[in-house]
């Protein structure tokens, strides 16, 4: 089952190294603007522009997910926990400081699967199968004829009984 959160409020994400994120709700909104930052829009330019399907499809996701990630991030991100400087200092999320703590490996792993992932996978089962027609179906026409006088049994044969 779907849940929907109505609040659309931000929630806290444990991330490895004792991180935390305070994130928005991953919303079309969000993941259209994502798709519009100029690095992600620089990454699909890459991309070649012939070949089968699964070619392009790997080629665009492996030219896109890391700045599609970094885009996510710095639209996502409201508030951080434990992360600093060089020299150890507390520093609040900002242009050049999450595209840094992205550049974390295990932190842009888990970034990937605990928040963007999820986004991704509801995607990907509103693909898995043909939309249904809106509505409850009360206007819809029938089709089929009625059935003409009552419904008989079969006979047993003579072998089977």
């Amino acid at each position: 089952m779907l849940r929907l959160d109505m609040t659309r409020k931000p929630a806290w994400h444990e991330m490895p190294g004792g991180v935390r994120l305070k994130l928005l709700p991953i919303t079309t909104a969000l993941m259209a603007e994502a798709r519009r930052h100029p690095d992600v829009v620089a990454a699909l330019e890459t991309v070649p522009a012939e070949g089968d399907d699964a070619e392009m499809s790997r080629a665009t996701d492996e030219a896109v997910a890391i700045p599609f990630a970094v885009a996510l991030a710095r639209l996502a991100i409201v508030e951080w926990e434990g992360v600093g400087d060089a020299k150890g200092n507390l520093v609040d999320p900002g242009p050049e400081t999450i595209p840094a703590l992205m550049d974390i490996w295990p932190i842009f792993e888990a970034f990937q699967t605990r928040y963007v992932q999820k986004g991704l996978l509801l995607e990907q089962e509103k693909n898995a199968s043909a939309p249904s027609q809106p509505g409850s179906g009360a206007g819809a026409r029938i089709t089929a004829q009625a059935a003409k006088g009552r419904a008989r049994t079969a006979r047993k044969s003579k072998s089977a009984r």
